[in-house]
């Protein structure tokens, strides 16, 4: 096990975004009450990450290294607990001490790609964010969107293909294709399906999607495993009409991806 500190934090509260923005899972491990001697005091803090390593200090020893195998078991449950560790008995430290320690998993970001910012794309962008999802917008039309409603989101405006090579695909991508053409959407889809992602889905009716799973597997872009990936037609099944109620569709969609995942 590799263990990592910095030695320098003031606040390892102030940390907490940008580990989330990492995408790493990690769990919060805060040292809420002590009682006689515990090498870490109350409000110690210290970040565990899946693969052993950590960010901050309860105090060192057996205490933390306990704590550590603790927060790992916790992330893969992914529900917080309190734990009450006997030194003596627990440890056999022989200082007599006894700590409570609060161990919360971390969630990183849903990344959430959508290329295409037509009204279905913006509809998506605008709903996603308060589900948990931060948005990339991606289009390759000038100027077609513009951010003046304070929408948490990132937009990039340029060649879909050239924009993908910009972005991290991951555990945790959730990337949907609205583009405004058939062409682009398979062309973001041969890339993007090669990818890491949780969840990949491509607008379109009954025909297009099955013209376009032919013209794929026959030119040898795709394979049938890396086609039956994807969700096409997109989203929940309901009749949908406007952009925004197909937007809907596709985030609950997406959502039920997110907690299916959650539950495993």
């Amino acid at each position: 096990m590799v263990i990592e500190y910095r030695r320098d934090m003031q606040n390892i509260l102030t940390d907490i975004k940008e580990i989330i923005n990492s995408g790493k899972k990690s769990a919060l491990c805060i040292v809420v009450d002590t009682k006689g001697s515990t090498p870490g005091k109350t409000g110690a803090k210290m970040f565990v990450f899946e693969d052993g390593s950590i960010e901050g200090t309860i105090g060192g020893g057996a205490l933390e290294m306990q704590v550590i195998k603790d927060a790992l078991e916790t992330m893969k449950e992914s529900k917080p607990v309190k734990l009450v560790y006997d030194l003596d008995k627990d440890m056999d430290m022989n200082c007599g001490g006894f700590a409570e320690v609060y161990i919360e998993p971390v969630a990183p970001d849903l990344k959430l790609y959508i290329f295409g910012a037509g009204h279905i794309g913006k509809a998506l962008a605008e709903f996603a964010p308060g589900f948990g999802f931060s948005v990339t917008l991606f289009d390759n039309r000038e100027l077609t969107f513009e951010n003046n409603k304070g929408w948490n989101l990132e937009y990039i405006g340029k060649d879909y293909i050239e924009s993908i090579k910009q972005v991290k695909f991951d555990e945790n991508t959730f990337v949907v294709i609205v583009t405004p053409k058939h062409s682009y959407d398979e062309e973001v889809l041969s890339v993007c399906a090669k990818k890491e992602f949780a969840y990949l889905g491509m607008i379109g009716s009954k025909t297009k999607i099955a013209k376009a799973r032919k013209r794929l597997i026959e030119n040898n872009v795709l394979t049938e495993e890396e086609i039956n990936k994807v969700d096409m037609p997109i989203g929940i099944r309901f009749k949908a009409i406007t952009p925004d109620e197909i937007a809907l569709s596709i985030l609950a969609k997406m959502i039920d991806v997110k907690n299916t995942v959650a539950e495993r």
